[in-house]
């Protein structure tokens, strides 16, 4: 019989243990200090592009190359980043990786001041932390089971993606305000300060994490076993695919909406962080509704039906404009992003308790390799396209392949099974 990823019903015991995950102090800080670096990083995602718009007065293609270089990384150093993580010990490579960070980011204002900034510079400094990124997304993937446990992943899953939804609203709405403020470039000395305080987090986290391996096989023996295992597994393959469609075109039309909302719309800095807030706020209750839907209709069904109903609504974005037309980009942001996030929290969870512990790091990456990898190609095409064709029909065809993209889904044994399994075999 098939172990299912849903929730079964517990016995007092066990609901109380549940219960306390908020009381673990491990988690708790780890949660605050990953809470605070992605707030940060939704705040500079916003004021990034804002500095490059107004301060360098750069082109749309040149903002789409801002997204892209902060992808990139994926495609560059994502699958030996995997083999390192399963390698090393993961809670100090992530210090560093906070560390690496916050100094890149500080350089941005810096150099600024002394009328040193460029766009080059701008590239230099999303590729550099979009490198960190890369080995701390990884390392943090592998690290939170070591904190809570198999049989608390769905939990801590949920609580971390919706913490993240809650900053993808936050965010954007600080940024305008610091930008309203202190001027745009505040948003980086923001996110600078939010690496400071995942890092402080970090070190008073005392739980040991699963032992590294010391392992004999060479680095690209290492990568080609992730890859295999990704390649021959029919849920994991499945959902690489359509992870890759899917990032490639929702990065197409968000690596110009900044530009969209800017200089379609004729949006103010403070009014793009509160649309971008509001667009934002879906995010929440796909977090929270994620475990509810994996109930009621299976892990993989509920899946399927939540990513096939949101995904369509993304083509009200394009169909924004001034005034209360600005309700149809609230619409269709909220919408999405709810299916996106739920999406997201049922298959991380099934991610990390189906695969393999020794294998976690490298399969993980593989599955990014192809997932985030799409992403920097998303935004090179989003920025050649709102150039060549115009803001508004680049959003129109990239949000439509946005809607047909869960059909990917519909392939192989996601649609005929009710759940996911738990556990390889």
């Amino acid at each position: 019989m098939t172990t299912i990823l849903g929730s079964p019903p517990v016995a007092p015991a066990e609901a109380a243990e549940h219960r306390s995950l908020w009381r673990d102090n491990d988690f708790r800080l780890f949660w605050i200090g990953e809470t605070t670096s992605k707030l940060g990083g939704s705040i500079s995602g916003v004021a990034i592009p804002l500095v490059a718009i107004t301060v360098l007065q750069a082109s749309t293609f040149q903002v789409g190359m801002l997204t892209a270089a902060s992808w990139l990384p994926w495609l560059l150093i994502g699958l030996p980043a995997g083999a390192w993580v399963d390698r090393l010990p993961r809670r100090p490579l992530m210090l560093i990786c906070n560390v690496v960070s916050m100094v890149l980011l500080l350089s941005v204002p810096v150099c600024a001041w002394f009328g040193l900034l460029t766009v080059e510079q701008l590239l230099v400094t999303a590729l550099l932390t979009g490198s960190a990124n890369v080995l701390f997304q990884t390392a943090y993937q592998v690290f939170l089971p070591s904190l809570v446990g198999k049989e608390r992943l769905p939990e801590a899953n949920a609580k971390m993606q919706g913490a993240e939804s809650a900053t993808h609203i936050a965010g954007p709405g600080l940024a305008g305000i610091i930008a309203g403020a202190v001027g745009v470039l505040g948003g980086l000395f923001a996110d600078a300060a939010s690496f400071l305080v995942s890092t402080l987090c970090l070190l008073r986290v005392r739980a040991a994490e699963i032992g590294t391996q010391k392992r004999k096989t060479s680095l690209l023996r290492d990568i080609g076993e992730g890859l295999r295992f990704v390649a021959h597994d029919r849920y994991l393959r499945v959902f690489t695919v359509f992870g890759a469609a899917s990032n490639l075109v929702l990065t197409g039309y968000q690596a110009i909406l900044v530009v969209f909302l800017v200089r379609e719309l004729g949006l103010g800095t403070g009014m793009v962080g509160a649309l971008l807030t509001a667009m934002s706020a879906g995010g929440i209750l796909g977090a929270l509704c994620a475990r509810r839907i994996a109930n009621r209709f299976g892990t993989a069904h509920g899946t399927i039906i939540t990513l096939l109903c949101t995904s369509p609504f993304a083509m009200l974005i394009p169909m924004s404009g001034p005034g209360p037309r600005l309700g149809f980009a609230i619409a269709g942001g909220v919408i999405l992003g709810g299916g996106v996030v739920a999406g997201n929290v049922i298959k991380g969870s099934f991610r990390q308790m189906y695969t393999p512990h020794a294998l976690l790091g490298r399969v993980t990456v593989s599955a990014q390799f192809l997932n985030y990898g799409t992403i920097p190609l998303g935004g090179l095409l989003g920025g050649a396209l709102g150039g060549a064709l115009g803001l508004r029909p680049t959003m129109w065809l990239m949000t439509a392949l946005v809607a047909l993209a869960p059909l990917i889904l519909l392939i192989g044994p996601i649609r005929t099974n009710r759940d996911l399994p738990q556990h390889w075999r």
